[in-house]
């Protein structure tokens, strides 16, 4: 088992075989439910975050979950998108969500080094937590981003399913999601290459010149655009921005510190952080 987790090819499978199982779980709650479309795909999502928990507990590594959150909301939309009379609002909600979705789980791919690692969030939660920490592996690092994305999603759902048309700000909305997930792209990218270097130090080039979490700014800003989408073309449903609103807040009071707190070990962190706005990647 040791070899086969330590091989990014053969944990890459396995888990790809476990998220094709959970889809397909899910996806038969789902059909199988009597109530109302969202509340069916609320149960079917944390029947199918259940099951990717009882594997990341089996294998030993809540990274198991990780790719859930990006693989979640496409799956969601495409389901929804092909299920219903696609209009000019939802084939831009598709669009977004794809692209965003492709470009977070190839950036998962090429980080993820086998099941043998683990993000080092969790680790530090269970040297934090100890015997609390299967209760907080359950809660808080399957079930809490479960429920935050279905949120971010459910826009989107509805949007899909009302089959109305896209408007100025549909197209707005998307504007600002391509420009969210292609933010993310350079800021990952010039971490990578930060990374090959070999350097144990503060990024400070690119984005991360100006900004101590340009990727993190990259996905509040998408589930904003996603908001937006819908509720201008349904304004009367404007509650619907409360999954943004829920994801902004998670990134401000647990994403952000915790980055925060690890790179504040590093020489000179005092001086960047004066220096360097926590999102917006503009000079001061």
């Amino acid at each position: 088992m040791d070899t086969i987790k330590n091989s990014k090819v053969f944990s890459l499978l396995i888990i790809t075989m476990i998220y094709i199982m959970a889809a397909a779980l899910g996806l038969y709650v789902y059909i199988r439910l009597p109530f109302s479309f969202w509340a069916d795909l609320l149960i079917a999502d944390v029947v199918a975050t259940v099951f990717v928990f009882i594997f990341s507990v089996i294998l030993g590594n809540a990274s198991v979950y990780d790719p859930y959150w990006s693989v979640q909301p496409v799956v969601i939309i495409a389901g929804y998108a092909f299920t219903c009379r696609l209009t000019s609002a939802t084939l831009l909600l598709l669009i977004s969500v794809i692209y965003w979705g492709i470009r977070l789980t190839a950036n998962w791919a090429y980080g993820f080094g086998g099941l043998n690692h683990q993000d080092w969030r969790y680790t530090k939660l269970k040297e934090d937590t100890g015997k609390l920490y299967p209760f907080i592996n359950f809660a808080g690092i399957h079930m809490f981003p479960t429920l935050v994305v279905y949120g971010c999603i459910l826009p989107a759902v509805f949007t899909a399913v009302s089959e109305v048309r896209a408007n100025a700000g549909s197209i707005a909305g998307t504007v600002i999601c391509i420009g969210a997930a292609t933010l993310q792209l350079f800021a990952d990218g010039q971490m990578h290459k930060f990374r090959k270097s070999g350097s144990k130090s503060l990024i400070r080039t690119g984005l991360w010149k100006y900004a101590r979490h340009p990727n993190y700014l990259g996905e509040i800003l998408m589930w904003w655009g996603i908001g937006i989408q819908a509720v201008s073309v349904m304004p009367g449903r404007w509650w619907l921005l409360a999954g943004a609103l829920a994801n902004t807040i998670m990134f401000f009071t647990v994403s952000i510190p915790m980055a925060d707190k690890r790179q504040s070990a590093k020489p000179g962190y005092d001086e960047y952080r004066a220096g360097t706005r926590s999102l917006l990647p503009i000079p001061r």
